[in-house]
């Protein structure tokens, strides 16, 4: 089967490309970056794609014979909207490996149009948010009761630029969390709390995770917070920032930081990825009062995004799957993340 690595010669897009090939699969490498794009595809011995995402028309054209793309050229707040709809046009199914509140909600928004087109919209297919969306769901599977869900994590390593350059698109929209099945915005480092992961305690504090909105689809549960385990420094540094957000979305002072970014950022090596992981934790508390905690341990988000989004490529690749939008779990089951190399779920007894 056919199918497409878009953004291929970006830092997650590469490894993910290196990996399909010792999987013995052969995805057609694409990008905007010609040079980067065919010396890539060279070293790997597959076929290659050059083209933009800004004309439908040649978008249309370009994805037209493929069944599935693996969509990994971010900022997919901007660069999702145009290749899901290139997708529903041709009949393919859309992963990405995005972490961004708006991107989900679009695709969540397109669930008729891809039920109709029989294509599945499965954005989130990495570190954000396979293992949390499983954690999650393996918490309500034991409580189903629950009301309330609490999910935090502490991810080793370092970013890779395109983590690092949403992160900065993020800062000027604030946090988010669910109510009432809703999501309502909060300042910047909102609310903290003591994090009880497997290997010690960390202090957290709260970001609009990918979970706040698809945590509420894979479970329904209505009150949703995400924590990511950082130093009080840093907690303090982003309360700090509430006094400027309004300035964070000015179209210089992005531009100001992503050029830092990308002078001072190259993403975690080989052996720094090897060396470090990831810790996560849950908790489900329903209406009278009952509570249940987990833990997860994975390798470091970048490879657990590299097993992930190619476990459920090869899935929808060799399986007859209806068409819609999906979260990991909905589509690959809440014990998904725990067949990944390296992870290791803790339920209680």
């Amino acid at each position: 089967m056919s199918w497409l690595i878009y953004g291929a010669n970006g830092y997650t897009g590469n490894l993910t490309a290196r990996e399909a090939v010792n999987r013995g699969m052969k995805p057609v490498l694409a990008g905007r970056n010609e040079t980067a794009i065919r010396s890539l595809a060279d070293e790997l011995g597959l076929d290659f794609l050059v083209f933009g995402l800004d004309d439908a028309s040649v978008l249309n054209e370009a994805i037209s014979d493929f069944q599935l793309v693996l969509h990994c050229a971010g900022p997919f707040s901007v660069t999702s909207e145009p290749m899901i709809a290139a997708c529903l046009e041709g009949g393919a199914h859309y992963l990405d490996i995005t972490g961004e509140i708006s991107v989900f909600e679009f695709a969540h928004g397109k669930d008729e149009q891809a039920r109709r087109a029989d294509v599945v919209l499965l954005p989130g297919a990495g570190f954000d948010v396979v293992p949390s969306d499983c954690l999650a769901a393996s918490l309500v599977r034991e409580l189903p009761a629950a009301t309330r869900l609490r999910l935090a994590f502490e991810a080793g390593g370092g970013p890779s630029p395109g983590t690092a350059k949403t992160s900065v698109e993020g800062l000027a929209r604030g946090g988010c969390v669910r109510r009432d099945g809703k999501l309502k915005k909060v300042p910047l480092g909102w609310k903290t709390r003591t994090i009880p992961f497997a290997h010690a305690e960390r202090t957290g504090v709260t970001i609009p995770w990918g979970d706040v909105y698809t945590a509420f689809v894979s479970t329904g549960v209505s009150d949703i917070d995400v924590f990511i385990s950082v130093p009080p420094s840093a907690i303090a540094g982003l309360r700090r920032l509430r006094w400027i957000q309004p300035l964070l979305g000015l179209g210089f002072i992005q531009a100001l930081l992503k050029r830092r970014i990308d002078r001072k950022v190259q993403g975690p090596s080989l052996q720094t990825r090897k060396s470090t992981d990831a810790q996560l934790w849950g908790e489900v508390v329903s209406a009278d009062g009952r509570s249940l905690q987990a833990t997860m341990t994975t390798p470091n988000g970048y490879e657990l995004t590299v097993s992930a989004s190619l476990g459920i490529t090869e899935f929808l690749l060799e399986n007859d799957v209806e068409g819609g939008y999906y979260t990991p779990s909905l589509l690959m089951g809440a014990d998904f993340a725990s067949t990944l190399p390296g992870v290791e779920l803790r339920l209680p007894a």
